[in-house]
């Protein structure tokens, strides 16, 4: 099961891994996001359903995604086959992290004047960029400016609890994207015991959503075969 970054959403999450996943015959499972507040809480409890359900998971997201798969890895070890996460954003508590930064101040904007004076601010971003924005906020709805609050002050697993988890992990980074350092997927990499690391670019990504998936799942084979 993977998971969207704040404020996008499964859409999203198909058009990265959904053809890198069935390329090794594995089914994406990617449920529309919980609304508001119940963001955080509601995908932790629908990964405890999927496991109870299936048993041992291969879990994973994008951004915010990637956060919360890892934080359900680390406190189910013996359920999770395998992680793939994709642009994790910070360790531990998120601080001054640009992209704990950035959700809290687009909450701010969207409660205060809305999601159009939102999505006006992103008029600087690449256009790829701006029509994901645009389909995903305005799905999100009136629970966007709770679901992105609660996404910028959740802590991610701490390298320390990364650390103990010892299953393969593919980690996914675009090496020209601020908002999700490559510093800091690199830390992840290496604190998993079984960490790999990939690397794309957001300009590659633009024009391919498939190239984050691609090397997110090609470092998750190839820490597959390390022991």
């Amino acid at each position: 099961m993977l998971l969207p970054g704040t404020g996008s959403d499964e859409v999203f999450v198909r058009a990265v891994f959904e053809r890198p996943l069935r390329a090794l015959g594995v089914p994406l499972i990617a449920p529309p996001p919980p609304p508001g507040a119940a963001l955080a809480d509601g995908y932790l409890a629908t990964l405890d359903a999927l496991a109870d359900e299936h048993g041992e998971l291969l879990v994973g997201g994008i951004s915010f995604g990637a956060h919360l798969a890892a934080e359900w890895a680390v406190r189910n070890p013996r359920r999770c086959g395998g992680l793939l996460a994709a642009l994790p954003a910070w360790n531990g508590v998120p601080g001054p992290a640009p992209a704990s930064l950035a959700a809290m101040l687009t909450a701010d904007l969207v409660a205060r004047s809305g999601v159009d004076a939102a999505l006006a601010q992103t008029a600087g971003s690449p256009g790829w960029l701006r029509a994901e924005l645009d389909r995903a906020w305005r799905r999100h709805g009136d629970g966007l400016a709770d679901g992105l609050r609660a996404a910028a002050g959740r802590p991610s697993p701490t390298l320390a609890e990364l650390a103990r988890l010892d299953v393969p992990a593919g980690i996914g980074t675009c090496t020209d994207d601020p908002v999700h350092p490559t510093k800091v997927a690199a830390e992840w990499a290496g604190a998993l015991p079984r960490g790999v690391l990939g690397e794309t670019t957001l300009t590659a990504l633009g024009a391919d959503r498939e190239s984050l998936g691609r090397a997110t799942v090609l470092a998750f084979l190839r820490a597959s075969k390390t022991r």
